[in-house]
């Protein structure tokens, strides 16, 4: 970027970042997302530093707190408030400690991790023991007067705890800093009785504290958690010599504190702590969006001393976004196994929910239009758990006018063919039925995880053996030879002879996932076990070696001693949904009229029966389902959470659906049992809420 570039954008960024942390921290709006801000700020910093002659006093690098409002009487701080730099990854919290070795050579550092509460930051100032007056961090230096409302707040103590040998007479002026937060559990009441609706917990707790009516502010029910104390050095009580101390001296006083914090003497064990509350932090009844880091004495406190904005002894390690921003360079499209083409945003790549992100879907035309995505485009990414990152959301405001508006190519980018969008439908297709793109996502989701989950066929081999002529689809997979094989790139005799064997063994497959690996439109893997389970196909038995048993052991999880095996052909499967009416596939529960007509359709067509046809050449057999077989667990709906002792995942809701039973994704007050082995996640605790029953792998197998 040049220097020119490099001042506009900067100017932009202040521009909004300053408008987005006035209606934040001020107004108590919320438009853009705090993981979107502290991208947008983390740029502004880089760039900051790249170009020094264009940092400004005014820049939202350069502040510690907010504006105040004007609503309310400003009061002076009695120490100065500095606000927490912020650390997104293991690598910049090394960087951190490394910076404050350095400051202090020789010394031995110990530290004590905080969680942080994604509330709002108070400070509290005690006269002779009694509240006087609350004030918000405002701009560090004044702050605002909320006093009225912080009195309602359950939490606070109107007059602190007497130690012992001192009257309250005997207290000096003491500033005790805070959080003060909502509960999840408040909000969503909050939320379901009034008219104005908060975005989170933060915003909810700032509100409410901005009441000018205490008695609304009460109703709320605010909490507050304490972390921090100033007081005159000549008093009576003495001064904590480690942040240990100082929540400790706390507690004394009567002011609340976390408990859940953990004092450390080495970096290994805090990113062990981080990385616990990453995952268990759903499980809490508030927010929390990272941890803090302090070095707890309070002597390498003083010698590390500050910065004009944040405390070098401390730092805010924060939780991977599933917000970021970034800037969209590209959009290309992409072709799947139905032919559906789907925009894709080309990103810079950016750090989203722990992960690098450099691609992000746009779903389809419509969504591109309705959202105004350009090329060139600031925009806000979403990623949670193990969702496909999505954009959300264009920052128009950080637009320059270069930005390019993209149009759906009208033939297919691969093939050239013909695009068709059906009517009532979002979604654009290639109809050219040998479009090389279709083929090959076609035979990827083939040998997928959830499909006949074959190992050895990547993407890039699944294309050799393509372009060498070697299949025309996936049945043709069966079909490969070793001489085939050791002839494309990469492939030597190990290699080759692992893709047959894995080949050979993924033969004999389930129903469900064999009718999710053929693909068929709106068929997905929950769709297929559905149906696997209304067909009762016929079946015969087959003698199998006891290699073969070994590897469908592993495969199905199934524990047997026999060396049979009961199966059914693809015939069979052909022949029996063949016989279901389209009504009655219609009438399936989770099915529906849009699903079994697709289904309806699909296996009357001529190229599937071709398809079938070499599967079953190949050697193909199914293997139905298991469910209905005995009525043990029969209208029960489990739910499972954490790892079992001995069953796997996939075993155990096997298991339930053989004898009758069926399983859930999430806890309901429908779920009858939860199931739960060794670190169990946040459904534990919601089935703790809703009184559902939890059992363990002991009590499941004792009800078989």
């Amino acid at each position: 970027m040049d220097k020119n570039d490099a001042k506009i954008r900067i100017e932009k960024l202040k521009e909004w970042l300053k408008k987005w942390n006035y209606d934040y921290f001020v107004r108590d709006k919320n438009d853009v997302s705090e993981a979107a801000r502290d991208q947008i700020k983390k740029e502004l910093i880089l760039l900051e530093e790249q170009f020094p002659e264009f940092v400004t006093p005014d820049s939202p690098t350069q502040r510690v707190g907010s504006a105040l409002s004007g609503k309310f009487a400003k009061i002076k701080h009695l120490y100065p408030k500095q606000s927490l730099s912020d650390c997104f990854s293991i690598k910049e919290l090394k960087e951190w400690e490394g910076r404050i070795v350095r400051l202090a050579p020789g010394e031995v550092f110990d530290y004590v991790t905080e969680l942080k509460i994604d509330g709002l930051n108070l400070s509290l100032i005690y006269k002779k023991g009694k509240l006087y007056k609350a004030v918000t961090r405002g701009n560090g230096v004044f702050g605002e007067d909320v006093t009225h409302a912080v009195k309602t707040i359950q939490t606070v103590p109107l007059a602190l705890n007497q130690i012992e040998g001192l009257s309250l007479d005997d207290y000096p002026v003491i500033e005790a800093s805070g959080e003060v937060f909502m509960s999840k559990e408040n909000l969503k009441k909050l939320n379901a009785q009034g008219d104005q609706q908060f975005a989170n917990p933060r915003n909810a707790a700032a509100g409410t504290v901005r009441q000018l009516n205490p008695k609304i502010a009460a109703s709320r029910q605010l909490e507050m958690f304490f972390y921090g104390i100033h007081f005159e050095a000549s008093s009576w009580i003495p001064h904590p010599e480690s942040q240990k101390e100082v929540l400790e001296l706390l507690q004394k006083l009567g002011l609340r504190v976390n408990k859940k914090f953990v004092q450390h003497t080495v970096l290994k064990t805090i990113t062990e702590e981080y990385e616990r509350w990453t995952k268990k932090r759903d499980s809490l009844p508030y927010e929390i969006d990272g941890l803090v880091i302090k070095v707890n004495a309070v002597r390498h406190q003083n010698i590390l001393g500050s910065t004009a904005k944040s405390p070098r002894w401390a730092i805010a390690f924060k939780f991977p976004a599933e917000q970021s921003t970034s800037k969209v360079l590209d959009i290309e499209v992409q072709i799947g196994r139905t032919g559906a083409l789907t925009p894709v945003a080309i990103l810079e790549p950016v750090q989203v929910a722990g992960s690098i992100v450099s691609r992000a879907t746009l779903h389809n035309e419509d969504e591109i239009k309705r959202k105004d995505v350009r090329i060139g485009d600031t925009v806000i990414i979403q990623k949670a758990g193990d969702i496909i990152p999505e954009v959300v959301e264009v920052l128009k405001e950080l637009r320059t006018g270069q930005e390019k508006p993209f149009n759906m190519p009208t033939q297919c980018p691969v093939c050239g063919g013909g695009i068709v969008r059906e009517e009532g439908e979002v979604i654009s297709r290639c109809n050219n039925p040998k479009c090389f793109a279709v083929h090959q996502q076609q035979i990827e989701h083939f040998v997928s995880r959830g499909a006949f989950d074959i190992e050895g066929l990547g993407e890039k081999v699944i294309e050799q053996l393509i372009q060498n002529n070697l299949i025309e689809d996936a049945a043709d997979l069966f079909a490969l030879q070793y001489a085939d094989l050791v002839q494309l790139e990469f492939f030597k005799d190990k290699k080759a002879r692992n893709l047959l064997n894995a080949l050979e063994k993924s033969k004999n497959i389930p129903l469900h996932r064999f009718i999710f690996a053929m693909g068929i439109r709106y068929v997905g893997a929950e769709t297929a076990e559905i149906l696997a389970d209304f067909l009762e196909l016929p079946t015969h038995t087959i003698e199998i070696s006891k290699k073969q048993q070994r590897s469908q052991m592993a495969l199905f999880e199934e524990e047997t001693e026999s060396e049979t095996m009961t199966v059914a052909t693809i015939d069979d499967f052909i022949n029996t949904l063949a016989s279901v009416e389209l009504e009655a596939l219609n009438s399936i529960e989770g099915i529906g009229e849009k699903v079994g007509a697709s289904i309806h359709a699909w296996i009357r067509e001529l190229n599937t029966t071709h398809y079938l046809t070499k599967l079953t050449k190949n050697g193909i057999q199914l293997i139905p389902s298991l469910a209905g077989k005995s009525d043990q667990l029969k209208g029960a709906t489990f739910v499972l959470t954490g790892t079992l002792p001995t069953l796997s995942r996939d075993k155990a809701k096997s298991l339930i659906k053989q004898n009758g039973g069926k399983t859930s994704a999430s806890v309901s007050k429908q779920t009858d049992f939860v199931l739960a082995g060794s670190e169990p996640g946040n459904k534990h605790d919601q089935a703790v809420k809703l009184g559902v029953k939890i059992i363990s792998e002991k009590d499941f197998l004792e009800m078989l």
